[in-house]
């Protein structure tokens, strides 16, 4: 016990430091390889970053081959799903788009572009862009030659009129005419009856 206590101070301050000291320089050599590696790995995503405009200059030079799709090379289909639909029961039809040119194609079949006028006579009764619902407006389709899109379609027996007004009366039983018309081409009228 008295030799320990005989040892002079400077031996003490020297154990202190190396206990400090030895973390201390852990420490400072993490913090080196860490800034180290980070500046090594710097130069990969400005490559990468270089690397992207050639990767995008191919877009643009293929956004003229896909068109968009001509009138004389869409036929288009609005087909009722029965020859007539009891009271209360909405009339439902196939709508087809084809694309009949050698070439793919775009077009647009959102409710904005896409027409679909339903008639009785000479009295226009409904068409989808007198009240378009929002989220509709756009359905960019890419057809491929020969290619076709058919989706449903459902007129729950109401009556429109431009600017979407309301309490408009309902249609009666007769027959009905349904008119689909799309970028330029025009489909053969469906006729349906209503009962």
């Amino acid at each position: 016990m008295s030799e320990s206590r005989r040892l002079p101070a400077r031996v003490y301050w020297v154990r202190r430091l190396v206990v400090l000291g030895i973390p201390l320089v852990l420490v400072a050599v993490v913090v080196w390889l860490v800034a180290g590696r980070g500046s090594d790995e710097d130069p990969a995503p400005d490559a990468q970053t270089t690397s992207t405009p050639p990767a995008a200059d191919p877009t643009p030079s293929e956004t003229p081959e896909l068109a968009g799709c001509a009138p004389t090379g869409l036929v288009l289909a609005m087909t009722p799903d029965a020859v007539s639909f009891a009271t209360g029961v909405s009339a439902t039809f196939t709508v087809s788009i084809t694309n009949t040119s050698a070439e793919a194609c775009l077009v647009d079949a959102g409710e904005v572009q896409r027409e679909i006028v339903i008639t009785s006579g000479s009295d226009r009764v409904w068409s989808n862009r007198d009240c378009v619902v929002a989220g509709t407006e756009k359905r960019t389709l890419l057809l491929p030659a020969g290619g076709n899109d058919t989706t449903p379609f459902a007129w729950n027996r109401i009556r429109s009129a431009e600017g979407c007004p309301q309490g408009l009366p309902a249609p009666g039983a007769g027959t009905y005419s349904a008119l689909l018309n799309l970028a330029g081409a025009s489909a053969a009228p469906a006729v349906f009856g209503l009962g």
